[in-house]
């Protein structure tokens, strides 16, 4: 009995699969539709190079895949009235409202490691560009000055480097940080025994970490927990002269914080991939009509951005030839799994 009622279900899937645009790609690149199109041949999918938005929405959609830049949120949930899985491109999920998800019987799948390796490197890249005056140097060498006056930098050897979060991510970069001569301590709610044997690190309370850290480089999924993990209160606590890193998620760090400790030469640099509100940024036009924190958060990432000490990126943390074919491939994979009946990579409400 039970395999006769599984085989309807394989089969129920398998039809809705097959209809048109029952499946639905938001925010592909021209460079990455062909290959999209090859490896979903076997099933009837629009692709489309926009990103998901309320007035876009394809109401037919029974499954969604769209990268981290398209909110779903209740407003598109309820134009989706027919959707059954949400494969997100990307490891956060802080786009999508899960609890929303879970009442509508939504599954929500995301591609849990494309890129350890990949944001690491960022995160080691903004550092070295910080404490070697990379950015400044090469601009003014373009302006016609070659003179090194002014540009001094700072070693990395013998610094105290405190990271936040030790998963997948954290764990390359301690990998990579460590060949630096540097003493790693670590903030996590889970403490990585293997990390601590292989390079000695060691674990301590945040606003210790924060306090003996010469360089601070965060790696953690942004949850209601750590919402503003770093705030105008906690910040006060870092060294000062200090770095603050950041290729997770912007609102891990309260804006006014980082704003403070630019302006008060607290910090002598912040290398950062994410801000808070980043797709007002993106989209200013959209700053109008938003509430007075949405529109004082943007503000005050323009002042960041414009801020000399700062290496503001525009989220390219993921984006590398290696690491885009990884999580095309796994979301693919996802979304082929589950017209077979197999639900993988299922993200859970967490706190």
């Amino acid at each position: 009995m039970f395999l006769i009622y599984n085989d309807i279900i394989i089969y129920l899937l398998r039809l809705f699969m097959s209809k048109k645009s029952a499946i639905t790609f938001y925010g592909i690149w021209p460079e990455m539709k062909e290959y999209v199109e090859k490896k979903m041949k076997k099933f009837s999918c629009e692709i489309l190079s926009e990103k998901l938005l309320p007035e876009n929405v394809q109401p037919d959609t029974e499954i969604l895949a769209s990268f981290v830049e398209s909110p779903i949120n209740k407003a598109v949930l309820d134009k989706m009235i027919n959707l059954k899985l949400i494969a997100t491109l990307s490891t956060g999920y802080d786009h999508i409202d899960l609890k929303e998800c879970k009442k509508r019987g939504i599954i929500v799948e995301n591609v849990p490691t494309y890129g350890e390796n990949t944001v690491a490197e960022q995160s080691m890249a903004l550092l070295l560009g910080l404490t070697r005056k990379l950015f400044r140097s090469v601009k003014r060498v373009k302006e016609g000055r070659y003179d090194f006056h002014g540009l001094r930098g700072v070693d990395l050897a013998g610094k105290t480097v405190g990271i936040i979060g030790t998963g997948h991510i954290g764990a390359h970069f301690i990998k990579m940080i460590s060949g630096f001569d540097v003493k790693i301590i670590a903030y996590d709610k889970f403490k990585n025994k293997d990390l601590i044997k292989k390079y000695g690190i060691k674990y301590l309370p945040l606003n210790s970490l924060l306090k003996k850290s010469d360089i601070i480089s965060l790696h953690t999924p942004l949850l209601p927990s750590t919402f503003h993990l770093i705030n105008k209160t906690n910040i006060k606590l870092t060294k000062p002269g200090a770095f603050l890193i950041n290729t997770a998620r912007g609102a891990l760090i309260e804006t006014e914080a980082i704003v403070w400790a630019l302006q008060n030469e607290h910090l002598a640099g912040v290398g950062l991939d994410v801000l808070e509100d980043e797709n007002l940024i993106q989209n200013f036009e959209r700053v109008i009509g938003n509430d007075q924190k949405q529109i004082k958060t943007t503000l005050l990432n323009e002042m960041i951005i414009n801020h000399p000490n700062a290496i503001v990126t525009p989220h390219n943390a993921f984006n590398s030839t290696e690491a885009l074919q990884r999580i095309i491939d796994v979301t693919i994979d996802n979304i082929q799994k589950f017209g077979a009946g197999k639900i993988q990579n299922e993200v859970k409400i967490l706190k």
